[in-house]
């Protein structure tokens, strides 16, 4: 079975897709797999820059192989609330 690449996942053009090579995630199936929380803490630890909550939309939402602005209200509020938690953790270290 032929792995699908990351840019043919909805919302992930060439930039994100660089990123998350970098952060260690290669294809579509491993971003599935890893889950968009867990993607975007990987994308934070190696690039040292605060991620967006649009980014990490855009994971979920490529996750679900939707576009990030189809995502439910629900999805949003838990992954915002979920956001909001990761960047207080990261401004104490």
């Amino acid at each position: 079975m032929m792995k699908k690449s990351l840019s043919a996942l909805p919302n992930i053009g060439a930039r994100l897709s660089e990123t998350l090579i970098k952060a260690g995630i290669k294809t579509a199936e491993e971003l599935k797999k890893t889950g968009s929380r867990k993607a975007i803490q990987l994308i934070h630890a190696h690039d040292n820059k605060q991620p967006c909550l649009n980014m990490l939309y855009a994971l979920e939402g490529a996750i679900q192989d939707i576009r990030w602005h189809s995502l439910s209200k629900e999805k949003k509020e838990e992954l915002k609330e979920f956001y909001e938690i990761m960047r207080k953790d990261n401004t104490k270290k």
